[in-house]
């Protein structure tokens, strides 16, 4: 195990998927590519492949995610302008696409973004609905939630709220069609090795996340209306955040919602209970877990 990796980290990856696969971790614990998706409230994927192209950028598209794109060779800065400045674009890892896509978003429903800085899954939920969902959107930091506001009315989102609070504040007087909680959580899925100093990893520190995220989903319970879904989701790859976490909401009464077969066997992913998905850490991919669940009516 490469010893840059925080030493409780390195055995509880070891513990969770044993030596051979913790290896293949640690090798993916490297620096990605660019990615971003289209933001179909403004354009299509069509017409931003035309625009890469024309600048003389390379790009691939991703074959579980239409709208996604592989910037192999480019860096933010050398983006056209027209496209990022415009909000035609919005420049997010692929893993962390993952969470809005498992997601109903029916038209006239309301949805919840729990944990919404910057906006990246926010503006995805507004693009993948076609703008027709009533979005809220939760971030309790001043300056994040500030960051939050600029990036939706960038992307051209319009019908959504943003609240400045904790999402644990709010008030159970409401009631949400759909929950996205991508929780806080240790990042343990977006080390990279090269250049930056080692994180922090205790098993304090990881104790206290899980009750953080046991609190968070807890929340999200009280707040889905019967029949909702709610998605889970963490950058990290440890299964005491993730389908341990699940498994509370499991006991509670929510009932599993299995991931699309084909958008799991398109991704590289870690061992997971079935119906989870868990992806590895790769060159192209962070580690990223994300389940959904419906309530009972």
């Amino acid at each position: 195990m490469d010893e840059r990796i925080p030493d409780y980290l390195a055995q509880r990856l070891i513990s969770a998927y044993g030596d051979i696969v913790a290896e293949d971790i640690a090798a993916g614990y490297v620096r990605k590519p660019s990615t971003l998706r289209a933001n179909t409230l403004k354009t299509t994927a069509a017409q931003v492949a035309a625009a890469l192209a024309e600048a003389g950028i390379a790009a691939e598209r991703v074959p579980w995610y239409g709208d996604a794109f592989i910037l192999p060779g480019a860096q933010e800065k050398a983006l056209p302008a027209p496209l990022y400045d415009g909000g035609l674009i919005y420049l997010q890892s692929l893993s962390a696409m993952l969470p809005a896509l498992l997601m109903e978003l029916k038209p006239g429903s309301s949805v919840l973004d729990m944990c919404a800085a910057p906006g990246g899954k926010t503006t995805q939920i507004a693009a993948l609905s076609g703008g027709q969902v009533s979005l809220t959107a939760c971030e309790r930091d001043a300056a994040r939630a500030e960051r939050l506001r600029f990036n939706l009315e960038r992307q051209g989102v319009r019908q959504v709220s943003v609240m400045q609070t904790d999402a644990r504040q709010l008030d159970d007087f409401f009631r949400f069609d759909e929950i996205l909680l991508d929780a806080p959580c240790t990042g343990s899925g977006t080390l990279v090795l090269e250049g930056e100093p080692p994180r922090r990893m205790t098993p304090a520190w990881v104790d206290k996340t899980v009750r953080a995220q046991k609190a968070l989903l807890k929340k999200a319970m009280t707040l889905l209306r019967p029949g909702g879904t709610l998605v889970y989701a963490t950058c990290s790859i440890l299964p005491e955040e993730n389908q341990d976490v699940v498994a509370t909401a499991l006991a509670a009464g929510m009932e599993l919602v299995p991931a699309p077969e084909a958008l799991a066997a398109a991704l590289p992913t870690l061992p997971a209970p079935e119906g989870m998905i868990c992806v590895r850490p790769t060159a192209l991919t962070e580690g990223f877990f994300a389940a959904k669940m419906r309530k009972k009516r």
